[in-house]
């Protein structure tokens, strides 16, 4: 009889796109994860930012369980109570005066550009197709997402540059106002940069962003997938700025690991989607929306946000130390609240192993960084920890590098 503790054998039939660690988890709970063999590590990626209330939170296993014996699935052609509160829900709590309900951060994306042309072309405008984004931005996986984001590599393979995307240096303000023209329609940004490496734009930056698009006449569209949700310390990123968009792309924490994105928008961004010009199959169906709405129940809350700042608070202090500790290890440290970027001198995936080393699990990012994602529920204890290991791994790195 085989072994059920030993870790699965990657099989050949899965398509292969992902470089896998050969760790394999059969349980989760909190900020920490149970391997088949039944190692626990401890969870700083959180599913890349999906898992923000932390593994097997009982609120939300009783939403799945209750709504899972009523009603898993009907079309959206049909109203879907939970889907109508959910939306309230996020209006409610936002910019926004409406909600489109995707399966994916990357189907939200598709949503917005979809809504910024067709708002232009509603208008009498049907050349303003252009979306300007940034190097380093990553807006997801699909055709229009890659073609969005400003990393060429993502590219390779699937034939050439879609039209209507525009990509400028981060942060070159005189760049973005030569950009705009008569075939904007958007400009499309990560308030706090996910996957291309941590950076977070300036407050005073958001609202230039939001000024220049008002004297425009076009439309801003915020990617808070990675970033919103409490992540910053704040129900969303561009809180801090109070600098609203006109449509923002949200998932990832929203379903707590549960597939759930949405689209959001005011009531003008969004007027020129009417009856057939967009829809899903999938997208807000009873099961994901009983889970959005437990989930979004306690990320909202006051002292949710409260502890994601002092936790954070406390890793940039530790990790400022960390810094000038180990200055052939660490360049620079990146983000904003439990978005955190680790610039590094070394090869960052050799980093990751070091962590890994230490049971300890953090995520790659462009620009050679590695994040800290960790559920918000961390605690502070759980935070020390992470540090340790962060600074076993440190040492590591450091004499792998004198020893170069």
């Amino acid at each position: 009889m085989a072994d059920q503790s030993a870790p699965p054998v990657p099989s050949d039939h899965i398509m292969g796109v992902y470089s896998r660690t050969p760790l394999a988890f059969e349980r989760g709970e909190g900020a920490r994860l149970y391997t088949t063999d039944g190692e626990a590590y401890l969870d700083c990626m959180a599913g890349i930012a999906v898992t923000a209330l932390g593994h097997s939170h009982p609120k939300l296993i009783q939403a799945v369980k209750d709504q899972a014996e009523k009603l898993w699935h009907t079309s959206n052609i049909f109203t879907i109570p939970n889907q109508e509160k959910l939306a309230t829900a996020l209006t409610d709590a936002t910019f926004a005066d409406v909600v489109f309900f995707t399966n994916s951060g990357a189907e939200a994306i598709e949503c917005a550009i979809k809504t910024a042309r067709k708002y232009h072309w509603a208008k009498g405008n049907p050349e303003r197709i252009d979306i300007i984004g940034f190097d380093g931005s990553f807006h997801g996986r699909t055709l229009a997402a890659v073609n969005a984001s400003g990393n060429a590599g993502y590219l390779e393979g699937f034939g050439p540059p879609m039209p209507g995307f525009v990509h400028l240096p981060y942060g070159d303000h005189e760049a973005l106002k030569a950009a705009i023209g008569p075939t904007t329609a958007a400009i499309l940004i990560e308030p706090v940069q996910g996957e291309g490496g941590a950076r977070s734009l300036p407050d005073v930056c958001m609202r230039g962003l939001r000024q220049l698009c008002d004297e425009a006449g076009i439309l801003l569209i915020y990617d808070e997938i990675q970033c919103g949700l409490g992540r910053t310390g704040k129900l969303f990123a561009y809180e801090w700025a109070d600098a609203p968009p006109d449509i923002m792309a949200v998932a990832k924490a929203l379903g707590g690991g549960f597939p759930v994105g949405a689209c959001l928008a005011t009531v003008e961004a969004a007027s020129g989607m009417t009856p057939g010009s967009h829809g899903s199959t999938y997208g807000g169906n009873p099961l994901a929306m009983a889970v959005g709405l437990a989930s979004l129940e306690e990320l909202v809350k006051p002292e949710l946000l409260a502890h994601v700042r002092e936790v954070a608070g406390y890793f940039n202090q530790q990790l400022t130390g960390l810094k000038d500790r180990f200055p052939d290890v660490v360049v620079d440290i990146r983000g904003k609240g439990l978005l955190i970027g680790i610039k590094l001198a070394t090869p960052n995936r050799e980093f990751m192993q070091h962590a890994r080393d230490q049971h300890l699990l953090i995520a790659g990012g462009g620009d050679n960084c590695v994040r800290l994602l960790p559920p918000l529920t961390l605690t502070l204890d759980e935070a020390r920890e992470a540090m340790a290991g962060l600074e076993r791994a440190c040492e590591m790195a450091q004499a792998k590098v004198k020893a170069a």
